[in-house]
Parts: C-alpha cells; sequence; structure tokens
C-alpha cells in the first residue's frame, strides 16, 4: 500500500456502489481482497466513520484510505530445496511440488514455499506480514507453476496482469466422467458456502469466475482435461468441475469419496505466461508433469481404456 494518505470525494454516478468495488477502481494498483481487509480492519473512513464493505456510496461522500503502517517479517528462512524455472533480477518463477503450502498460515506456521523463498532471495513486501513475494497462489496438493516477485515495483506490474486477465495460466486435471464435449467454458460464480466454510461453492452473490476447459483424453471413467483461467478465484477449477458434475480425481473437499489413490487432487499448473516487469517482453514457462501425475495416467491407459 502506499505510504500517503489517501482521499477521495465521490461527484460522479458512475462512482457509485459498493465501496469495495468503487475502491478497486479508484486504486487499481491493488487487489480487492486487500481492499477488503483495509476495509475489514477499519482503515477506510466514509465522512469520518468505519464502513462495511457493502456500504452504497452516495454523492459527496468522502472516502479517506489510512496507510497500514508495514508489519517486519519475523518468518524464518529454510534452507528447501526449490525448483526454479526461471529467476531474474525482479521475478522468480517456481514449479512448486505436491503438498508444499505456499505462504505461513495458523495451520502450516513453517515449511512453506515463503520460507524456501525467504532463504534463497529477497521478496517483495507489499503483500502482508506472511506472503512476502506472493503475487498468486495455488493449493498445497496443486502442483505446478507459481511467479514470484523479488520487490515491490514488480509486485505490482504482475499483479495488475492478474487483475487485467492479460497473463496466462493453464492446468491439466483428471476428471471423474467422461466429458462428451470436446471444449467448454464454465462461468458462474464463486464464494464462500454457506453450509461448509472451509468450502467454496457457486453462489449467486459470488464472486464472477470464468474457467475454459479442453478434453485432452478420454478413459472410461475419468477424462483428462486442460484448463484455461480467466479468473483466479479460490479453488476455482475445484469447483467449477464440480459443478458440471465432472469433479476432481483425488480431490479430498470437492470429489467423490471413491476415488484415484494419492495425496490430493490431480491438478498440475502446467503453463504460466506473463510480460516481464521490466523488459516489458512476453515471457511462457511450462512445467511437464510430475512423476505421481505420470504414473497414474500410465495405470489409467493400462486399466481404464
Amino acid at each position: 500500500m502506499q505510504n500517503k494518505e489517501m482521499n477521495f470525494s465521490i461527484t460522479d454516478d458512475n462512482q457509485l456502489g459498493r465501496i469495495d468495488k468503487s475502491l478497486s477502481t479508484l486504486i487499481p494498483d491493488e487487489s480487492r481482497s486487500q481492499i477488503k481487509k483495509w476495509i475489514d480492519e477499519d482503515h477506510v473512513l466514509v465522512n469520518g466513520h468505519p464502513v462495511k464493505a457493502k456500504y452504497h456510496l452516495e454523492i459527496n461522500d468522502k472516502i479517506k484510505v489510512i496507510p497500514i503502517e508495514p508489519k517486519k517479517i519475523d518468518l524464518e528462512p529454510e534452507n528447501i530445496p526449490l525448483d526454479i524455472v526461471y529467476e531474474d533480477d525482479d521475478v522468480i518463477v517456481v514449479n512448486k511440488p505436491q503438498g508444499m503450502v505456499v505462504h505461513p498460515s495458523a495451520g502450516h506456521p513453517d515449511h512453506t514455499l515463503v520460507n524456501a523463498l525467504l532463504y534463497h532471495s529477497p521478496l517483495s513486501t507489499i503483500n502482508g506480514e506472511f506472503r512476502p513475494g506472493i503475487v498468486h497462489r495455488i493449493d498445497k496438493d496443486t502442483s505446478g507453476l507459481l511467479m514470484v516477485a523479488k520487490n515491490d515495483q514488480a509486485h505490482r506490474f504482475l499483479a495488475a496482469q492478474l487483475k487485467n486477465k492479460t497473463n496466462e495460466r493453464e492446468y491439466v486435471a483428471i476428471v471423474h466422467g467422461q466429458i462428451t464435449e470436446s471444449k467448454g467454458t464454465i462461468d458462474a460464480p464463486i464464494g464462500r458456502s454457506i453450509v461448509n466454510r472451509q468450502k467454496q461453492a457457486i453462489i449467486a452473490d459470488g464472486r464472477h469466475a470464468v474457467t475454459h476447459f479442453q478434453v485432452l483424453k478420454r478413459y472410461q471413467h475419468y477424462t483428462l482435461v486442460s484448463c484455461r483461467l480467466e479468473t483466479g478465484r479460490t479453488h476455482q477449477i475445484r469447483v467449477h468441475m464440480q459443478y458440471i458434475h465432472h469433479p476432481l480425481a483425488g480431490d479430498p473437499l470437492y470429489g467423490p469419496r471413491k476415488t484415484l489413490p494419492g495425496n490430493g487432487q490431480y491438478l498440475h499448473a502446467r503453463l504460466l505466461g506473463f510480460i516481464h516487469p521490466t523488459t516489458k517482453k512476453q515471457m511462457t514457462f511450462e512445467a511437464p508433469l510430475p512423476e505421481y501425475f505420470q504414473k497414474m495416467l500410465d495405470q489409467l491407459d493400462q486399466t481404464d481404456l
């Protein structure tokens, strides 16, 4: 976040609506989740008073965004091996193994990708105390490519591409059932489930989410698909594929109890593309399927074709 206090006056009908949505337009370099955090922590005032994220702005409202003092990062760097696909002064592209948590949280205080990255290199500081360098994340049991920012300027540039949907992210997944279409698009809003707070769900007032899928290979009981993300919601591919009745194989949260053996969902971030923060050149990286994933496909070739 910027160090200076930010002030805005609502003078145009186009600025009306929920304050969290309006601020994402007024402060385009910041993510909606970060803006919501400021609102939740009372660092956003309207006419001198804290408000909720759903507050609807009115003409002549005055918004004040109060800077949050950056916290010192007390994470412990750990000498954990990294599979680095690319690195320069601005970015690191890393191939995360299945089973590794991206950043520390209450249930995973250490041994995360962030701990390993801090041992390896300085990282950007603008994404919170426990997520230095992390521009986007993938789930613990999802493997594959992540872009990591080594400085704040690079972080803002990469984050803007995610927000503007100009970067490339392609995943490979094994899903239950045989998909008859060769390709398709799932456009369904995602938000936290009201039934199980650990899960995401398709809900009417959720955040816009779009996944494009293409069939790569059909088995008797499973389908190998590639999925391209247009948006990047939590558990997006897992929720969207369950929504069309083809949940990910091995998924302990969204899949059936009877599924393929393993250590979680068969989902791999295979391709990552973005414009470099300094050179402004398009860069594209690919990571081959990990051994456990390829072995399962070989097994399906033998038993389920």
